[in-house]
């Protein structure tokens, strides 16, 4: 079984959505700590939470809105 660290996986999902990439997260300890990151960095994202996990979808700027 592979063991990683939250924070690790924090920090390869704050790329991700500083890359524009949708991240999800599984465990309550994961999103509560993502949030916190996303908060302390001011990215933009909608949050889709479930009972099953959490999609973080960054919100694109307006001025890149391709609809």
């Amino acid at each position: 079984m592979l063991i990683m660290s939250y924070y690790k996986l924090r920090d390869e999902k704050l790329a991700q959505l500083r890359n524009g990439h949708t991240a999800y997260a599984k465990s309550r300890e994961l999103i509560r700590i993502l949030k916190r990151g996303i908060e302390k960095e001011q990215l933009r994202v909608h949050y889709d939470e479930t009972q099953k996990g959490c999609w973080i979808i960054p919100l694109i700027p307006e001025k890149y809105n391709y609809t």
